[in-house]
């Protein structure tokens, strides 16, 4: 019903299979052989396919198919999944729709990944009844055939038999309620309702004379006996007893009782000598058992000196593996630090011997002498472009002196 590694009771098993055949019959009704194997390419379902794990992977694909179509008959709206999709979300929309429309899904999720078993069985039971319901499926009176002659019932346990005693009995008896039918009605005399027509009273008294011709013995009792006999094999009636019946469980009861009554006297005595061996075998065990703790002492003793020594033992062995699993952590921790300085040093040593920096230092050295003598030559032409500059302003503020002491001599001479 929880893997399918579990076992399961006959019981269980047997509910399962009955729920998925109704299932199974209920698609007929919906057509499903039709619309689901023809268009979507899948075999008919076997009756108890679903109940037997057999191929998970198949029963998985075609159970999600089919889960998928009937809650499409539901009203919902989904893709069929393919064989490759991911199984864990295809139960997860199906569980989902299925809630939606009232279905109990109180089980997890994973019972369905297997594709058979009880939860398998019940969810498709619930969506078939619930696409039964949608297509607005209702169930109809039975029709029952005709019964043409009379079957005869056997029973296995207890049949009853009719015997010619009890035939003879019942027929005496039908006679003489007959006879004091008659009797009570007069001895045989045949009377009139005058309050009846005439008509209908002569078809009363054609009645009464017609039964009265039939119950007049024209018959051999010794013919009739013979007849009975022979015909008595062919006439044996069985009826099935219905164990539901109180009576019949009070007469077992009584039977029952009676037959433990007649037994109980000899089981007592046998149970009573088997107690008696017991006890007595019980006796010899213990007084065998004392004599040998009272020889075995010493070594006992010995045993649990031992077992002390083997405890203690133990736990020095303990505490030696958590030392020893120290020191191991603490070795492997200094033994990467070691690696760690010989990278280093490997690297240094590699560094020293190389002789590619002392030519990349001297290339930069050449580079500065010339990048230095570039830059002499640019502050010489800049030293001679200052002085040059220097020396025409020297000239323009003379020539400015110059002229400006021309013109007060001029103007004082004025």
């Amino acid at each position: 019903m929880e893997g399918e590694g579990e076992s399961q009771s006959p019981l269980l098993s047997h509910l399962i299979t009955l729920r998925i055949e109704e299932a199974i019959d209920k698609l007929k009704i919906l057509g499903y052989e039709k619309n689901f194997c023809q268009k979507l390419k899948f075999r008919p379902i076997p009756r108890h396919y679903f109940a037997i794990a057999t191929n998970s992977g198949e029963q998985f694909h075609a159970f999600t198919n089919l889960s998928v179509w009937l809650l499409n008959l539901c009203g919902s709206h989904l893709e069929q999944p393919q064989e490759y999709d991911d199984p864990n979300a295809t139960i997860a929309t199906i569980i989902a729709e299925a809630k939606k429309l009232g279905v109990p899904t109180n089980f997890p999720p994973m019972k369905l990944k297997t594709g058979s078993g009880e939860q398998v069985c019940n969810v498709l039971s619930q969506l078939v009844d619930k696409a039964l319901e949608r297509s607005r499926f209702s169930w109809e009176k039975p029709v029952y055939p005709e019964e043409t002659g009379q079957e005869e019932a056997s029973v296995q346990d207890g049949p009853e038999e009719v015997s010619l005693s009890k035939m003879e009995e019942e027929i005496q008896e039908d006679v003489d309620d007959m006879s004091d039918e008659e009797g009570g009605a007069g001895g045989g005399a045949i009377f009139l309702d005058l309050n009846l027509s005439e008509h209908d009273q002569f078809k009363e008294l054609q009645a009464k004379e017609v039964l009265e011709d039939a119950m007049e013995n024209t018959v051999d009792p010794e013919e009739w006996r013979q007849e009975v006999e022979r015909v008595l094999p062919s006439l044996k009636v069985h009826y099935r007893s219905d164990n539901r019946d109180w009576r019949l469980h009070y007469e077992q009861m009584h039977n029952y009782h009676d037959n433990i009554k007649t037994v109980l006297s000899d089981t007592k005595i046998h149970l009573d000598k088997l107690h008696t061996e017991i006890t007595k075998t019980l006796e010899k065990i213990g007084s065998r058992e004392k004599y040998i703790n009272q020889q075995l002492e010493s070594q006992v003793l010995m045993f649990r000196s031992s077992q002390d020594k083997l405890s203690s033992a133990r736990n020095e062995y303990k505490q030696s593996s958590h030392s020893v699993n120290d020191l191991s952590q603490r070795l492997a921790e200094i033994s990467a630090q070691l690696e760690l300085v010989k990278a280093e040093m490997d690297e240094k040593g590699t560094s020293m011997t190389d002789a590619g920096p002392v030519v990349r230092i001297k290339q930069a050295l050449t580079k500065l002498k010339e990048e230095c003598t570039e830059m002499d030559v640019q502050i010489g032409l800049l030293e001679h472009t200052l002085l040059d500059l220097q020396y025409k302003t020297k000239t323009a503020i003379r020539l400015q002196m110059s002229g400006g002491a021309n013109n007060k001599k001029s103007k004082t001479l004025f």
